[in-house]
């Protein structure tokens, strides 16, 4: 976003500060999540030296919906907290980027598959549960084409995507005999 830059002591009324309207954006569209939309502000970049008022800011967000009802959504409440914000601030705001992966719902076929996964685990001795991740990944493009898919079917672990992340190491030779099942029972099932 674009505002103006003015010096913060002798005329600060001048300016109009892209970083507070990126800010301010990044709280609307956080209160905006519903559960069909996770709403993650991830990073500004911008800002001056502390005697001018900023007058550019990027704001990074990522939102991943459920649904492509959601995402109309979504679209619908960006194109919303953009125009307010912009108004409320006196800013430029434009927007780059879009929704670089379709939403994967969990279909009849996409549960029929998942049920070949979980009862080749319960066969080894593994309980198997599905739980929506919001996952944005190559599996949200096949699913787009109708093809079921069953991903993250990899290590047991824990805290993801933090300084934590882990994995339990023997997990490896049971996730290994998971997928060769699996493909087994696909093959032998035929779908």
């Amino acid at each position: 976003m674009k505002g103006r830059s003015a010096h913060a002591g002798r005329n600060p009324q001048d300016g109009r500060n892209a970083l507070v309207a990126a800010a301010e954006l990044a709280l609307r569209l956080s209160m905006s999540k519903t559960p069909g939309l996770s709403i993650n502000p991830a990073k500004i970049d911008g800002g001056s030296p502390n005697n001018v008022v900023p007058d550019l800011a990027i704001l990074r967000v990522n939102l991943r919906p459920r649904t492509t009802d959601d995402q109309e959504i979504a679209a619908r409440l960006i194109a919303k907290a953009l125009d307010e914000t912009a108004a409320a601030h006196e800013v430029f705001i434009e927007a780059h980027g879009g929704f670089g992966r379709p939403p994967k719902p969990l279909t009849e076929e996409a549960e029929a598959l998942f049920e070949i996964v979980r009862r080749a685990g319960g066969d080894l001795g593994q309980s198997i549960e599905w739980e929506p991740s919001g996952g944005v990944c190559d599996g949200n493009n096949i699913a787009a084409c109708g093809v079921p898919v069953v991903d993250t079917m990899g290590v047991r672990g824990g805290k993801i995507h933090s300084m934590e992340e882990f994995l339990i190491a023997e997990s490896l030779a049971e996730r290994a005999a998971l997928s060769a099942l699996t493909i087994l029972r696909l093959a032998q099932e035929g779908a």
